[in-house]
């Protein structure tokens, strides 16, 4: 069964959509990686919102920014995949679609990130970089990765 993708602005969430995309991030960020930090930040509002179905249900998502809305340049966070859907490998189709949404919907030259450093390897296989000397960011050792679309 494959995922499909679904690119989607805030206001056009549904109340469902919007829950499910909030237990994700809470079964991952907070509960999987028992990390405590306030992931409603007001930021869903400005961000684009790439949601990945499979047989109806979410079990893919990241937030996509255009350059200045969270980064000075474009960005891609929140990134997720349910825990059990990870051994497919839809994590890096979920990071080729949201690197084709921010070239598609932004023009953009470049996207920034912050990343976890376990999955450093992960993002480089994508053509991100890192920039900089790691930092903890809510406890979890993060690095910042820039990745270059011209």
């Amino acid at each position: 069964m494959s995922i499909e993708f679904r690119i989607k602005d805030f206001n056009e969430l549904t109340l469902i959509e919007l829950y499910k995309i909030l237990r994700l991030r809470a079964e991952v960020f907070v509960v999987e990686q028992d990390c405590v930090y306030q992931d409603v930040d007001d930021k869903d509002q400005k961000a684009l919102h790439i949601i990945g179905y499979k047989d109806n249900k979410i079990i893919a998502y990241t937030r996509i920014f255009n350059a200045g809305d969270y980064f000075k340049n474009a960005s891609i966070g929140r990134v997720v995949v349910s825990e059990s859907e990870r051994k497919y490998g839809y994590g890096h189709d979920l990071i080729k679609k949201s690197v084709e949404g921010i070239e598609e919907r932004f023009g953009v030259d470049d996207i920034e990130i912050s990343a976890q450093c376990y999955l450093k390897k992960f993002y480089e296989k994508h053509g991100f970089k890192q920039i900089g000397n790691e930092y903890l960011e809510d406890g979890i050792p993060h690095i910042a990765m820039m990745k270059s679309l011209n």
